[in-house]
């Protein structure tokens, strides 16, 4: 057994070590909080690709108490999209609704970016203007189970010093704005096939479980009383 002496008056040894605990676990639920948060970013990421960065962002993340010290700190994470993250934690089929028998998802041709285009549910070409442009045709999938629905393709005048290809789907938008390498090869193969596949029209779309919401948190709760631990020992010793 190892017997220690305490130097001084008792009550401040106390609150010096209530505040060095307070330091510690302030530290230790912060690390934590941003342990978790960074997680869950890398498994949208990691699960739904690059082109769900947005998604990952869309992670937030607090201490409490929001000023000041406690020696029993809170650390909340939480998202700006809620229903999506729900619907990819649990696995969901998403049907349309309305009495609509298909639900219209748009390619990434008809994708808006950025503050081009931007329109319905972030279509660069709504259903509405679809039908209203009178040029607007379906292929069917092969299993016959939804529908392309496209536009005709037509060059637009060229502008600007590049004088690159422009691509107009059905007079109603411009399409393949960007300026990747290779970007002219591919505008003029569009071109010849003289048409865009705009919005995939499909009864229903499921879903797999592809995040673990309640693993990272749980992995987190673990490692915190260990970091707790490691805190405190870091702060002792900048106090001795």
């Amino acid at each position: 057994m190892r017997l220690s002496a305490v130097v001084g008056d008792l009550r401040k040894v106390l609150a010096a070590e209530a505040r060095t605990g307070e330091r510690a676990a302030m530290s230790a639920i912060r690390t934590e909080t941003d342990q978790v948060k960074g997680e869950l970013s890398q498994q949208v990421t990691g699960s739904l690709g690059g082109n769900a960065r947005g998604i990952a962002n869309a992670w937030w993340s607090q201490i409490f108490p929001r000023t000041g010290r406690s020696l029993r700190p809170a650390g909340l994470v939480w998202t700006k999209v809620p229903a999506i993250i729900d619907a990819f934690e649990r696995g969901a089929v998403i049907r349309a609704k309305g009495g609509r028998k298909f639900l219209a998802i748009p390619t990434g041709f008809n994708a808006a970016r950025g503050r081009r285009g931007r329109g319905e549910k972030g279509m660069r070409v709504t259903p509405g203007q679809m039908v209203a442009s009178g040029q607007a045709f379906l292929r069917p999938f092969k299993s016959g189970r939804g529908y392309v629905w496209c536009l005709p393709l037509r060059a637009g005048e060229q502008t600007g010093r590049r004088r690159r290809t422009r691509l107009i789907a059905g007079g109603v938008a411009e399409i393949g704005t960007s300026n990747r390498k290779g970007r002219e090869a591919w505008a003029r193969g569009m071109l010849e096939r003289g048409m865009a596949p705009m919005v995939l029209l499909l009864p229903q779309v499921t879903l797999t479980k592809r995040l673990d919401v309640k693993g990272a948190a749980e992995r987190g709760l673990r490692r915190l009383p260990g970091r707790f631990a490691a805190a405190w020992d870091r702060e002792s010793g900048r106090a001795a």
